[in-house]
């Protein structure tokens, strides 16, 4: 006999809940932490008081943690408007949004995105995640740069404009432009005004 569709339902909703128990608690964690060894599945679990298999039964690895936070925090970012970029047939108006997109990602947890990237040159398991999404971004510039002319960029310019802009939109360059006391978002039109820069140049 099949469960009951009531019993399936809150079923999944106590899953649901467990998973968001854990990244709020993976989110908070790395906030607090002083030591990149703090960034644990044993530390997780304790601080969403599950069991250890639970944050392993959701999400299989650390690496699977770590990219579903990404993905949550692209969520809250809302980085799906990010696709309109790739569809606006105007080159800098393009640019505009995708700067834009990134500028509001980047705000929805900044220390949490500090600690991130920070994470990410000493332990292997967290710079395999944010390499992996800052290549998506790269690579996303480079598509922008292509459409920006009606003539073929060399290969060399090419390399040139999409590191620049690459180096541009990260969140280093956020970080550092607003201090503290801006919020990353603040800062979008000065990223913008250099970015159509790098951008014309390119096209010309």
């Amino acid at each position: 006999m099949s469960p009951r569709p009531y019993q399936l339902g809150k079923r999944k909703e106590q899953i649901d809940l467990s998973r968001r128990r854990v990244l709020d608690a993976a989110r908070s964690l790395l906030a607090e932490a002083t030591s990149y060894t703090a960034f644990t599945i044993d530390a997780v679990a304790k601080r969403a008081d599950v069991a250890r298999a639970t944050v392993y039964y959701q999400f299989d690895s650390k690496t699977g943690l770590l990219e579903a936070l990404c993905d949550d925090l692209a969520e809250v970012g809302q980085m799906s408007d990010l696709a309109a970029a790739f569809t606006n047939t105007d080159p800098l108006e393009a640019l505009h949004m995708f700067v834009a997109c990134f500028g509001r990602f980047w705000n929805v947890d900044r220390v949490v995105m500090r600690r991130l990237r920070a994470l990410a040159a000493l332990d292997s398991e967290v710079g395999a995640v944010i390499s992996d999404r800052d290549e998506r971004r790269r690579s996303g510039l480079g598509v922008l740069v292509d459409r920006s002319s009606d003539r073929p960029i060399t290969v060399e310019r090419d390399r040139a404009a999409v590191q620049m802009l690459y180096a541009l939109t990260s969140f280093e360059t956020f970080d550092a432009l607003a201090g503290a006391h801006q919020a990353l978002t603040e800062v979008v039109p000065d990223v913008i005004q250099i970015a159509e820069s790098v951008l014309q140049s390119a096209a010309s």
